[in-house]
């Protein structure tokens, strides 16, 4: 017999020669023998085992040994091989999976996804005070301001921040480059990609005055896109200040303009800063007073529009005698006032002079005369004339220190340090000229402490502002106790927060609220009650209660942050340590649910008090938009506060289908979710099926759509091309009165509609006027601005088809011919009907705009239950149907305002582009003082004669402005970038309401298809095709909102027409 280890290989597989079938039978029989012999003495032997323990009887044990050798081992039964937790320890998961259990897409085991959609850090930046100060001092409402950093794209607000961070962290050298902008603000990729912030984003920081007193500077960053407008809007909502940035070069342009505009509309102070200085000296390179009158002509634009949308009062005004005007260059880290500059020259100088006064004397027409040592008014004064002040004391000193830094030699350079008492490292001369320059300058100048005391003297603390922020935003009555401890912003009063934003968390999941407090003290773990828009004392229904905080985990960027804050001293758990808040990427313990925004990291608070700005976890569950947060529990009645204000339209729509069918309530959820995402966002279902998307822009929802795919629902959308909205109007009033009668024929409702006065709809969708007023101030308000006589004025029962509604109810019955009591009884359900038919209106289930509805008769049962709801609201809705067909109905279209900035030569290719989208110039004026360079090669700081010697054109940027409906609008501006050799550029915001030419039920029109309408036929093509959209016929059914006696009514009048004929 052959050597076992012969027959097998080294993998224990039978090699030998062929076995027939009684071999093989033998052979198995011995191996069943051997593994009984060896299965009976390992029982043998325990059984030894457990007598030499003390436990059961040997001629037990025999027994027990002999049942177990004998007794059959099922195959699935038998261990072969050790379990995984054996091997890799508890809490393994093991998964036995089987071929084709899956698709063939699905792995078997999925890998862990870490969403990637911000700019993730190691480790937070150190900062050069303590996370306790930073507590304390946000406990100190005094010492708190709350400023939204607001002006056009590309202004520097974002710049403006890193120059914060800066001078607050400690930031590395390699991300202090001037060549490639830190954007701390700028936290999503997206955003870095773009260059141009999409969110606001908060950060508190703590910086000092010139005394050395340190202060909380809440500022929030705001993009300058006019799509993303809704984000300024809550910005504005939360702060008590604006910090307004203006380019020096560009001046003030649609962004800066929309920008005071909203601020006034919030009532809120401003404060201008002066951006991007050096732009006038290196990119423009002006003369010292041509800089200065630059300089003037950008503040006197930024009052002018103050004085539009503020009024005439002075105190609004800005004016660096002021104190409220600042000048910076956050490329090279400096800024300064005019008082802050006085000041460093009193201490460089020794001159024992009061800086304030000083200050005074260096803007305007002042002059230094130097025999005298006195300031002048007059340059005619002084021998040979001279310089005004801020020319000589500022520009010409600031110019020499850049035209020395970069012309010159290192000698140079450093006596320009001596002369200003600053010490440059030997290794900071090597540098190139740009880190050079911001290195001297951030030198020289030093902090910002000038900027921090003007905002500190120009805009009210936390405290003293929450009084005007509770009477402009809360809805309830301002006489209640509750109203007092929050005009008093008492830490102590019963907790109410005003939540704006909603910020995503890490795995994009849930969210985090950001809100102001406005009364009480706020911790981990209370339970509060969340109050939605749609809440009041009498319908309790979009309320939810909630606790703030909860245990769970952060991924991605914020484990090392949070470890590292907290191991700066702030106060932990007892049982939290650094090794069980950091495990395998996530943080099991609990963790703080109230933060500090820091824009790329939290800091974590035991508590938060009134007047602070605040992060807090746990509370979004129910929260769309905004929301109102009160304890649990209140004895006393509460309202909510408003909801933001629309500073522009979602006018621009796209609908939206999953690629795969069976993935629809992905993106339904993760079209939930970007709805709580993007303020002004709106998403709707329409009647044949299809989600639509509402956004302000092309921008705007190309955003949204990013989002909506990578972050919320994570499954393939298909979009459809983006459309309009439209609103459906009259021009004239109805023919004959209409009316329409209950399906039990006990009511009957009479109206006629006619078109309202101009600007009144805009009055109304402002909040200028309000159903919420007294029926006496209503009256005074229609009286003196739009001539109503006073019965008119005080018969409106509703706005449509909300409360701002651009429409109109009145009540034009005569008491002698209708029971009032009986019509004041189904007056709700006329109002329901009313809005219901301005929500969507007969044409093609668009809304309704400038409309004004009167009930002329009415014929109400006296039974209760003849008047019902289900009897009157449909009719009221279709009678508004019958009259809006009889007065001539038209389409509305919405018109973008564009702006755009181009060369000189390029003017005529812009009309071209805008004539073939219907669009009309309406001013082309060139920006006073702003020359811009088409560079054919690269020259950064040459002359204007070395400019031309090197080919480069010197012409005026001209600001072209011009109206475009918003139909037209898409892919204008890559249209426009192609005529003009990408030279011009463009920015595209909702403006008003038009009517589209044409009649849209004028069924002799012919539409062909593929070919363009013509104008006369736009408003039925339009028309026809949103019907077509919506799964509607392409007519509308006369038959269906009148009734026979009206058709009948209808055709009688017809036939008498034709005769007249």
């Amino acid at each position: 017999m052959a050597d076992a280890g012969d027959l097998y290989d080294e993998f224990g597989n039978y090699i030998g020669p062929e076995l027939s079938e009684s071999e093989e039978d033998e052979e198995e029989l011995e191996q069943e023998q051997g593994e009984e012999a060896e299965g009976l003495g390992s029982d043998e032997e325990g059984a030894e085992a457990m007598e030499e323990d003390g436990g059961m009887p040997g001629t037990d044990l025999a027994v027990y040994g002999e049942e177990a050798g004998m007794q059959v081992v099922l195959h699935e039964d038998k261990k072969y091989y050790p379990t995984a937790e054996e091997t890799f320890g508890e809490g393994t998961e093991a998964l036995v999976q089987e071929e084709d259990a899956q698709p063939i897409e699905v792995p078997i085991i999925a890998p862990v996804k870490h969403k990637k959609f911000e700019v993730e850090e190691r480790e937070a930046l150190p900062t050069r005070y303590s996370a306790e100060f930073l507590a304390s001092l946000l406990a100190t409402p005094e010492l708190i301001r709350n400023v939204a950093v607001v002006g056009h794209l590309h202004h520097g607000k974002t710049l403006f921040m890193d120059m914060c961070v800066e001078q607050t962290h400690e930031v590395p050298a390699d991300q202090r480059s001037n060549d490639r902008p830190m954007r701390y603000t700028d936290s999503r990729m997206d955003e870095q990609a773009r260059a141009i912030s999409l969110k606001s984003l908060p950060m508190s920081l703590v910086m000092q005055g010139g005394s050395g007193k340190s202060y909380v500077m809440n500022l929030m960053d705001t993009p300058g896109h006019v799509n993303f407008a809704d984000e300024l809007s809550a910005a504005l909502r939360l702060a008590d200040g604006v910090l307004l940035v203006v380019d020096a070069v560009e001046g003030v342009m649609v962004g800066t303009e929309r920008a005071i505009k909203a601020a006034a509309a919030e009532g809120l102070p401003i404060c201008l800063l002066i951006s991007k200085v050096d732009r006038l000296l290196l990119e423009l390179k002006l003369p010292p007073p041509d800089a200065y009158h630059k300089l003037r002509h950008t503040i006197e634009e930024v009052n002018t529009h103050i004085a539009t949308f503020y009024g005439d009062d002075d105190k609004w005004q800005v004016d660096p005698t002021k104190g409220n005007v600042a000048f910076a260059a956050p490329l090279y880290g400096w800024s300064f006032t005019l008082e802050s500059f006085a000041t460093l020259y009193c201490e460089v100088q020794g001159i024992p002079m009061d800086p304030r006064e000083f200050a005074k004397r260096l803007w305007g027409d002042r002059f230094f005369n130097p025999e005298t040592r006195t300031f002048v008014k007059r340059a005619s004064a002084l021998p040979g004339g001279g310089e005004r002040t801020f020319v000589q004391f500022i520009l010409e000193p600031l110019y020499k220190i850049y035209a020395q830094i970069i012309g010159e030699d290192d000698r140079t350079v450093r006596a320009v340090a001596d002369e200003f008492g600053v010490y440059l490292k030997p290794s900071s001369y090597g540098m190139d000229v740009k880190p050079l320059v911001k290195e001297a300058c951030s030198k020289i100048f030093g902090s910002a402490a000038g900027l921090v005391d003007m905002l500190v003297r120009w805009l009210p603390s936390s405290k003293a502002a929450t009084a005007t922020k509770v009477e402009r935003c809360y809805t309830g009555p301002q006489d209640s106790q509750l109203v007092e401890h929050m005009r008093a912003c008492n830490p102590r009063g019963p907790l109410v927060i005003y939540v704006c934003k909603l910020f995503p968390k890490a795995d994009c999941s849930r969210f985090d609220a950001f809100g102001r407090i406005m009364s009480g003290t706020v911790k981990a773990g209370d339970k509060v009650r969340v109050l939605g828009e749609a809440y009041t004392p009498d319908d309790e229904e979009d309320s939810a209660a909630a606790t703030v905080g909860c245990t769970g985990y952060i991924r991605g960027v914020f484990e090392a942050i949070v470890y590292s804050l907290l191991c700066t001293g702030l106060p932990l758990l007892p049982e939290a340590s650094p090794t069980s808040l950091v495990s395998c990427g996530r943080v099991w313990n609990p963790v703080s649910a109230v933060w500090a925004y820091q824009a790329r990291y939290r800091v974590p608070l035991s508590k938060a008090v009134a007047g602070d700005w605040v992060l807090l976890e746990g509370v979004d569950a129910t929260i769309t938009k905004t929301a109102t947060i009160v304890p649990e529990f209140l004895d006393e009645e509460v309202h909510i506060f408003k909801p933001l204000a629309a500073l522009t339209q979602a006018v621009v729509k796209i609908a939206t289908e999953p690629l795969n069918p069976s993935e629809l309530p992905k993106m339904v959820e993760g079209l939930r979710k970007v709805n709580k995402s993007y303020p002004l966002l709106v998403t709707k279902v329409e009647e044949s099926g299809e989600h639509t998307i509402y956004g302000t822009g092309e921008l705007y929802l190309d955003s949204v759509m990013k989002d909506l795919r990578e972050l919320y629902s994570e499954v393939e959308v298909k979009v459809a091309d983006p459309v309009v909205s439209f609103c459906e109007t009259v021009v004239e009033t109805s023919s004959l009165k209409c009316f329409a009668e209950t399906p039990n024929k006990r009511n009957k409702l009479t109206m006629i509609v006619e078109p309202m006065e101009k600007g009144l709809a805009e009055d109304i969708e402002a909040g200028r006027v309000s159903m919420e007023w007294s029926r006496k101030e209503l009256g005074a308000f229609f009286q003196q601005k739009y001539d109503w006589d006073l019965l008119a004025a005080r018969s409106i029962w509703a706005f449509g088809p909300d409360r701002n509604g651009p429409n109109i109810l009145l009540d034009d019955t005569l008491p002698s011919e209708v029971d009032k009591s009986l019509l004041a009884a189904v007056r709700e359900s006329i109002v329901q009907g009313f809005q219901w038919g301005a929500r969507e209106g007969p044409l093609c289930d668009e809304p309704m705009r400038n409309c004004k509805f009167k009930i002329l008769d009415a014929t109400i049962a006296k039974e209760p239950l003849h008047r019902g709801g289900g009897q009157v609201i449909p009719t009221a809705r279709r009678v508004c149907y019958s009259a809006f067909l009889m007065a001539t109905p038209r389409l509305m279209e919405p018109v973008y305002y564009v702006e755009i900035q181009t060369p000189a030569d390029c003017i005529s290719a812009i009309y071209t582009v805008l004539a073939k989208r219907r669009g009309h110039v309406t001013a082309d004026v060139p920006k006073p003082g702003t020359p811009i360079f088409i560079v054919k090669v690269r020259c950064s700081f040459l002359s204007l004669s070395e400019c031309s010697a090197f080919g480069v054109l010197c012409t005026p940027i001209f600001i072209v402005k011009a109206f475009l409906p918003v139909m037209e609008s898409f892919g204008f501006e890559t249209d426009l970038r192609y005529h003009t050799q990408g030279q011009a550029f463009c920015l595209s915001v909702f403006d008003h309401w038009q009517i589209v030419p044409g009649d849209p039920l004028d069924r002799s029109l012919v539409l062909r298809p593929l070919e363009p309408a013509p104008m006369q036929a736009l408003a039925r093509d339009f028309m026809v095709k949103t019907r077509r959209r919506k799964g509607m016929t392409d007519d509308v059914s006369i038959n269906k909102h009148f009734d026979d006696p009206m058709l009948l009514e209808l055709a009688r009048q017809d036939a008498d027409l034709q005769q007249i004929l």
